[in-house]
Formats: structure tokens, sequence, C-alpha cells
């Protein structure tokens, strides 16, 4: 029995019931795949289900505004996957009639959709036999085959794109990259994989070479670097002042408080003798530490955010284009990033 059939016929009898698993539907197809990516599944379920509850389809999707979209997003991460995806719906609109396309060479021109997204689109939508390539497919194949160069290299990426070419069913393209999928995240684990029960482990090189724990390699990211972020929040009767992030930088267009940014940490009430603090407020100000050092991380960058309570009596609002005033009572409708809704739970504000 081939590799493809062993990993079809183990799926017959323990694969996921996931709501994308049944419809046919790309738009439903490509809003769980751009979900999902660095998401768990159990993650990522009430945010399909809001979004498909929201946005029926992708002409909705698209008539909605960015804001919209990015406070429906609030706490999955990786913004820029909510704006492209809303870049991607217009294109859909705009130029496919609001036809959401199933064909690979239409679908990878989309913004926010790679090599890995088009072949899961147009294989669950459309059964074009195109073999998808994620994490649980990098595993599988490398330790089933013994694949030892890095997963994550220009040639790595060539040997296992051709190794997933080979094996894929292509009778059944849908129901084989559903099935290697769930092998690897049920069954081929990153750890403790169920390989004392498995039925492909004579035939597989890892566990026959004992090499489970060291398959696949990867090179190692280059260390992160620290961000010290210096948050005000700051009151005026009913209403507090708040922040739109521009382009070039995480978190873009999401909301949060007044911030500035150093270079190293500091201490206490440090930042008041800070030029840029002194610029904005002077020293006649009343400030208060709220909360200190709270560590966010990101992909290559550790934000260590510290909170203060500052009372002024400067018009602040007018010192920054992307400062304004909102109300205490609209502030649960601003897209904020985790940092900012994470504190404003604890908050009394």
């Amino acid at each position: 029995m081939s590799f493809a059939k062993k990993i079809i016929e183990w799926y017959h009898d323990h694969q996921r019931d996931l709501p994308w698993r049944n419809t046919r539907d790309a738009y439903k197809i490509w809003l769980s795949e751009i979900i999902l990516q660095q998401t768990r599944v159990e993650q990522g379920m009430p945010y399909y289900l809001r979004f498909v509850d929201r946005y029926a389809d992708v002409l909705a999707f698209a008539n909605a505004s960015e804001d919209d979209i990015l406070h429906l997003w609030q706490g999955l991460g990786y913004y820029s996957r909510g704006r492209n995806m809303h870049k991607a719906a217009g294109i859909v609109r705009d130029m496919y009639q609001g036809e959401f396309p199933k064909s690979y060479v239409e679908l990878i021109k989309l913004p926010g959709v790679g090599e890995y997204t088009a072949a899961a689109i147009s294989s669950f939508s459309n059964d074009e036999p195109q073999a998808v390539l994620d994490g649980n497919v990098f595993r599988v194949l490398s330790r089933y085959f013994g694949v030892e160069t890095a997963i994550n290299t220009p040639a790595g990426k060539k040997i296992f794109m051709q190794l997933a070419k080979d094996n894929l069913d292509r009778d059944y393209p849908a129901l084989y990259n559903q099935a290697i999928m769930d092998f690897g995240a049920l069954h081929c684990k990153p750890k403790s994989p169920l390989c004392g029960e498995c039925e492909l482990q004579l035939d597989c090189f890892a566990y026959t070479h004992g090499m489970v724990a060291d398959l696949p390699v990867k090179i190692k990211a280059k260390k992160s670097r620290n961000r010290y972020f210096h948050y005000f929040i700051i009151q005026k009767d009913d209403e507090i002042l708040m922040s739109k992030r521009g382009a070039s930088d995480v978190w873009e267009n999401l909301y949060e408080f007044p911030m500035i940014e150093t270079s190293e940490a500091l201490e206490g009430l440090e930042i008041t003798a800070h030029p840029e603090f002194l610029a904005l407020f002077g020293t006649e100000v009343t400030i208060s530490l709220l909360q200190r050092n709270k560590k966010h991380v990101l992909s290559h960058q550790n934000i260590y955010a510290t909170f203060y309570s500052v009372l002024s009596s400067r018009d602040l609002e007018k010192k920054k284009v992307n400062w304004n005033y909102v109300l205490l009572k609209d502030l649960d409708k601003l897209a904020k990033h985790k940092l900012i809704f994470s504190f404003l739970e604890t908050a009394k504000l």
C-alpha cells in the first residue's frame, strides 16, 4: 500500500470534524486557512465562526471597513493577516465580480495568499491536484522519508515540495491533503508522537533509526531584539486619549495609548527625564506608575510595556495628528492589540 493510501486509511478513522471541512465554498475555506496560519485550531475556531456569522460572503467582507475587520480579529495576533484579507476581499469584489477564485494560479495573486494557502484552497474547494506543505506536512515527510535537510532553507523547501508532489494522491487531492495535515497534528506530533501505535512505523525512517526526536531539522532563528514601550493613560472627564499606530511597524492601524519608545528599560519614573516626555508634557505634570515591564513576545521581538497614569492640563491631542480623545464607553469599539486590551481587562478606568 502506498504512503498516500496509508495516510488516507488512517484519516478515515481519525479525522477531525471541522466546519470548513464540510464545504466547497472557497471563501469560507480561505477564511479558515488565513485564520489558522500560526494559530491553533482551538484558538482559531471561535474567530472563524464569528467571521462567517458577521460576513456571510466575500462581498460582505470586502464592504466592511478595515477597522471593523481588525476589531473582529482582535486577539489573534499577526494583524497583517487581517489587513491582507481585507485587501484580497476587495480584489475579489472588484476583479472577480464577487466570485472567490478556486484555481491556484488566481489564488496565488491575492494579498496574503502564499503557496501553501493557494494549494489548500484550490484542492479543498475544487480538487485541484496541488500538494500542501505546512508544518505538519514537513514533519511527517521528514520523519517518514528520513530527510535531514533543514526545512527552513531554500534547499530544504525544494526537496520537501518535490516530495509532497510525488506523494500526492492525484485522484483525491483534497482528501489526501486533509489526511496528512491531520496525521501530523494528531498523530505524528512534534512532541510525544504516537509511534507505538502507528501503522506506518515499520516503514518510517525516523522510527526505525531512532531519530524521531531529531526530525525535522530546523535552523534556529536569529536572536530576538528587545523594545521598551511606555504607555500613558490620559483621561479628561469621560474621555481617554488614544493613538492610532502608523504603517511600517508592528500593529499597523491598531489603537493604543500615547506612547514613547526607549532604547533600554527605565526604572521607576525615569521616563519623566526623557527628552520626548518633556517635549510632550513639560515638568508640571502628575504621573504615577500603573504597571511595569509587561512582556509581550512577537516574531523576533520582545516588547516590554510600562503603563503610567498622567494628569496634564495641556491640550495633548494637538501634539500628534494620530492622537484623539474617545469616549470611554466607545473604547470597546476600537481595534486594539493584545497589550492594550489585556491591560484594559484589569485596569479600572
